[in-house]
């Protein structure tokens, strides 16, 4: 491990220090004033390529990285200016050269331009040019965006720019599977990309674009070369395992049309190698491009999930995964005004998991260790996902805009565990085997109607309407040797306890508000807002115990059974005032509300009601163009829906039993933020910083209580403060044109109050992630990528660590073959050592394509040095847990791909 890293370093620094001459310069009008964002281009004049760009800070300056003993055209251009060129010729020493350019937007005659500039801005456009960042091993988006200065990617296929995640994603102006990036990241080709263009301050409704603050929003728009127009485009990919004694096989084919009328995207994946197109976690998290409409008014009212808790394969790290996929995107313009788009989604996956852990229920305010439990479980789950998608826009002129949108999420889940536990309370082991069966089919409807009108130009309407319906019925059956709880009704002295629970949850959810914007001046105006929320909710469950000779004793008493309805109602009245005035911008802003809760149940309808005044503030400091310090403050009452207020027990697991509590009230948080960007193009630097801290009086708490290997729980409205500070800093810089680096930091430290055993406790956590990496991004040589991970994460004076070295090497060869290996090393341990691990994982592959052939052949393996577990940890408030699970052998495969 040490030796590759030296090699890895050696290399990436022989690389860094090849000689450059260094040119230096101002860009001025005729007046001798720096002109900011000025385009600088050097071509060299003997092989016509550009050696090296720049664009001018704010000064007019600029610095190029040049060859020695070369003669290079240096072009100049700027918007409104005319395009100046200059012939300079290097030596060994550097260069100053000063520049002025006439007034006028016409080109001088004989002024070519040889290429674009890779990096440009327009305004809050960002515009790249895939072709300067593509070395040759670059296979999809997601391989161009990971070369793009300020851009990146995570492991979950979420794109980040400026630290926010981009939450539209388009190509051709047309939306690609709204509400999720990560379709588009792993299955656009890269040879098909031309721009990507990064849409700061996003607002896809223009009519509210200059109303409203859009400083958190970012899309991303990719246009197609355009040989890829008109015309379908994609590939189709089929591979075998090779020396393997089990069949493995992936089948992806993909396919792509766009035109000016209409777009289809079609993209399947049959596999048992590992690939996930979906995870269930974006199942779960996708959102179609819905947004919270109770937000802005400062309530919070999530309809929370009744999910079983089924184990989550770790992205596509898991003991066995068999995967079968398919999706269509489309988009048809009726005409100009009028148009449609939609997505369908169906995916099925059979999962093995097998996972060894150990659980440590710490005693009340301290880190010592009341009791734990031991577990080796292996669970078999099938898992079958809808999702669909209609949207429709019709936009007769710039002044009026009717949208509507539904999606539906449908699913069927189960899984089946077998649990061997070991429980050593003081000293004392006891083992059981327990077998669990999780089953749940929910389904979900969200629709959108949303209207914008501009009456003139100091008058702005908005109408949005929001409806969610769904259902969830999830089954749950523990099979024990000993019997948990004691409940009313239950019989003891079975050989084995079978308790079952059904559960239906029913939910209605209406979010309504209308929007007026008075313009009072070209910078500022009021906003004033009329808005509802309206959620109606039907909780039904039931437990029975299933006896030794077949037949079924329901557990009939109030205690074990619910059925609630449960009602919720916020009228309210914002005011918001936005005025510009030199490079700060203001927000101020108030909402009244009006709140009604009741909840009928045991016979019994309790009811709350009262009246509340949120205030919230927006400040905007531009410092530069792409220079910006922002501040948020908000007060957000925050309310619970049904789950928590149920008085009935409900099983959330075979040894922990929980009920709510009527009489909860809201928890009201108090919301400070801070944000500083700065995007310096004149040399690739981008720093992105932001800190925020959350205070919540009155949080809905858990009151546990313990007998060392059971649990029962009830919420209750905490007298103590909860706290969370989280922040993150970025830097990163692209030097000398073929090299790039990086560091991110990410803290976050919670404080939560609790109670256990009827002691009050105030438990902490620290997670702490540093991420260095360096890389070089040649079109001829091998590029390397370097790298290092620390995460820290600290439960209550329980540390764990986690340490990654990691490299990548891609190298675009003999105009045919690409190789790119991929290492990563783990060395994962706590603070006292009694858990010490360390493994490693590397994939790598070979393609072979001959120049303008449609046909690619690939040779890959993934996790050549065959690991066999991987190692997490986590804390409930409770406890802390560490575990190992197992991960899918090696595989070789040999597979290959037609282009269309």
């Amino acid at each position: 491990m040490k030796a590759l890293l030296r090699i890895a370093f050696f290399l990436f620094t022989t690389l860094s220090f090849a000689q450059t001459i260094k040119l230096d310069g101002l860009i001025t009008d005729s007046k001798n004033a720096g002109l900011e964002m000025a385009n600088v281009m050097a071509v060299n004049k003997t092989t016509k390529a550009m050696d090296a760009y720049a664009i001018t800070n704010d000064k007019g300056k600029f610095t190029l990285n040049l060859k020695p003993n070369t003669t290079y055209l240096i072009k100049v251009s700027f918007l409104g200016m005319q395009n100046k060129e200059v012939e300079v010729t290097t030596a060994t020493t550097n260069l100053v050269k000063n520049i002025a350019l006439d007034a006028g937007g016409i080109e001088l005659d004989g002024v070519e331009i040889v290429r674009e500039m890779p990096v440009s801005i327009k305004g809050d456009t960002i515009v790249y040019n895939a072709d300067s960042f593509k070395s040759g091993t670059e296979r999809k988006l997601e391989d161009v965006l990971k070369k793009l200065p300020g851009v990146e990617v995570n492991a979950d296929g979420e794109i980040e720019v400026e630290g926010k995640k981009v939450t539209k994603l388009m190509v051709e102006g047309k939306d690609f599977f709204d509400g999720d990036t990560k379709l588009g990241v792993k299955n656009i080709p890269a040879d098909a990309i031309d721009k990507i263009q990064v849409l700061r301050n996003y607002n896809e409704n223009s009519i509210l674009k200059g109303v409203e603050n859009n400083q958190d929003n970012i899309g991303m728009n990719i246009k197609l070369k355009s040989g890829k127009k008109n015309f379908w485009f994609g590939d189709i990919n089929a591979g075998v395992g090779v020396a393997h004694k089990e069949s493995r096989y992936v089948i992806n084919p993909k396919l792509f049309y766009y035109s000016p009328k209409y777009s289809v995207n079609l993209i399947s994946n049959f596999n048992n190698i590992g690939e996930l197109p979906l995870t269930i976690q974006d199942y779960f998290k996708f959102t179609g491009g819905f947004r919270g409409l109770s937000a802005k008014g400062g309530s919070s009212f999530n309809v929370s999930s009744n999910d079983l808790g089924i184990a989550l394969a770790r992205n596509n790290r898991a003991k066995e995964i068999d995967t079968k996929f398919g999706a269509t995107n489309f988009s048809y313009n009726v005409n100009k005004a009028w148009s449609f788009s939609g997505f369908g989604i169906v995916s099925s996956s059979i999962t093995d998991l097998e996972t060894i852990s150990q659980n440590n229920i710490l005693k009340p305010n301290s880190s010592e260790v009341a009791s734990t439990e031991n577990r080796k479980e292996v669970a078999h789950q099938t898992s079958n996902l809808g999702l669909f998608k209609l949207s429709t826009t019709y936009k007769p002129s710039t002044n009026f805009q009717l949208d509507y949108d539904v999606l539906t999420k449908l699913s069927k889940q189960d899984e089946n565990t077998s649990l061997l536990r070991e429980s050593i309370v003081q000293n004392v082991s006891a083992t059981e085997s327990i077998a669990t069966l999780k089953e749940q089919d929910p389904i979900s409807v969200n629709q959108n109607l949303s209207a914008y009108f501009t009456l003139n130009e100091k008058n702005v309407f908005a109408v949005e309407m929001q409806s969610l319906y769904q259902e969830e019925d999830p089954f749950y059956n523990a099979n024990l040797q000993s019997q948990p709880f004691i409940l009313s009704g239950y019989q003891p002295g079975q050989n084995r306890n079978d308790i079952n629970q059904t559960r239906f949850v029913k939910t209605n959810k209406i979010d309504a508000k209308l929007d007026y914007y008075y313009m009072l001046t070209p910078k500022s105006n009021i906003n004033l807002t009329l808005g509802n929320t309206y959620s109606y909710q039907n909780f039904n469950s039931s437990i029975f115990q299933l006896l030794d000779n077949g037949s079924v004793n329901d557990l009939n008493a109030s205690e074990n059974t619910n059925d609630v309805d449960y009602r919720f109602n916020d009228v309210f009245l914002g005011l918001h005032y936005k005025i510009l005035t030199g490079k700060f911008t203001f927000t101020p802003g108030v909402s009244l509300h009006s709140y009604n809760m009741t909840n009928a149940q045991l016979g019994t309808e309790f009811s709350q009601k009262f009246f509340r005044a949120l205030p919230d503030f927006v400040a905007i400091y531009q410092i530069k163009k792409a220079e910006t310090l922002t501040y948020n403050f908000s007060y957000t009452n925050n309310f619970t829906d049904i789950n928590k207020l149920i008085e009935g027990y409900v099983f959330s697991n075979y040894n922990s039993l929980t009920r709510g509590f009527r009489g909860l009230e809201n928890a009201t948080a108090q919301q400070h933020s801070l944000r500083y960007f700065k995007y310096n193009m004149f040399n690739m630097e981008n720093i992105t910083a932001f800190v925020n801290y959350t205070k919540t009086v009155d949080a809905i708490k858990t009151d546990a209580t313990f007998d060392g290997v059971n649990q029962t729980s009830v919420p209750f409205n905490s007298p103590f403060a909860d706290e969370t500070i989280s922040g993150r800093a970025s830097y990163g810089r692209s030097f000398l044109k073929n090299y790039k680096a990086s560091f991110d930091t990410n803290l976050n430290w919670s404080k939560f109050n609790n109670k256990q055993n009827n002691v009050t406790i105030a438990n902490e956590s620290f997670t702490q992630s540093y991420t260095l990496r360096a890389s070089t991004n040649y079109k001829s040589l091998p590029n390397l990528e370097v790298g290092y991970n620390m995460v820290i994460n600290d439960y209550n004076n329980n540390t764990f660590y986690t340490d990654r070295p990691f490299a990548k090497l891609d190298y675009y060869f003999l105009d045919s073959f690409s190789f790119v290996a991929e290492y990563e090393f783990y060395h994962y341990y706590n603070n006292d050592k009694t858990v010490n691990n360390e493994y490693d994982f590397l994939n790598a592959s070979l393609i072979y394509q001959k120049k303008n052939s449609k046909l690619e052949y690939k040779i890959s393996g993934t996790n050549l040095l065959n690991t066999t577990s991987l190692n997490d940890d986590s804390f409930s408030q409770f406890a802390t847990r560490t575990s190992q699970y197992t991960v899918q052998p090696r595989y070789l495969i040999f597979s290959v791909k037609y282009n269309l």
